[in-house]
């Protein structure tokens, strides 16, 4: 089992950045992928960024690509999301989610473990 806490989320203006952290009680947290998934208000739950369990490899989806970056210290249990030149239309909750194996998995059910959220938002 795997429980996950995300912190960091605030009320920032467009352009500006923000750092969102999630950690993730267990001794095994090096073993499992870990995401960041984002949903807008009246919107669905859509995939943000993945990252492998050793952290070299990373996988983005187009939206956030080149703004944002996901990172991991399995010292400290914790994943990161860094976002840069932040847009309005990055205004959401974000959530953290852990599942054994490949990280490059952009549907929600393929997850097995998330966190409560951290909201983020961006004004113009």
């Amino acid at each position: 089992q795997v429980q996950l806490v995300e912190s960091g989320g605030g009320l920032v203006q467009a352009g500006d950045s923000l750092r969102v952290a999630c950690v993730a009680s267990g001794r095994t947290f090096s073993s499992y992928s870990m995401g960041w998934f984002r949903q807008a208000p009246g919107k669905e739950r859509e995939f943000v960024a993945s990252i492998n369990w050793s952290g070299p490899g990373a996988y983005y989806a187009d939206s956030v690509k080149g703004r944002f970056t996901i990172s991991r210290d399995n010292a400290k249990n914790t994943v990161y999301l860094q976002m840069n030149s932040l847009k309005p239309e990055d205004t959401a909750v974000y959530y953290c989610a852990a599942r054994k194996g490949g990280y490059i998995r952009m549907t929600i059910a393929s997850w097995d473990y998330w966190g409560q959220g951290t909201q983020v938002t961006v004004s113009s």
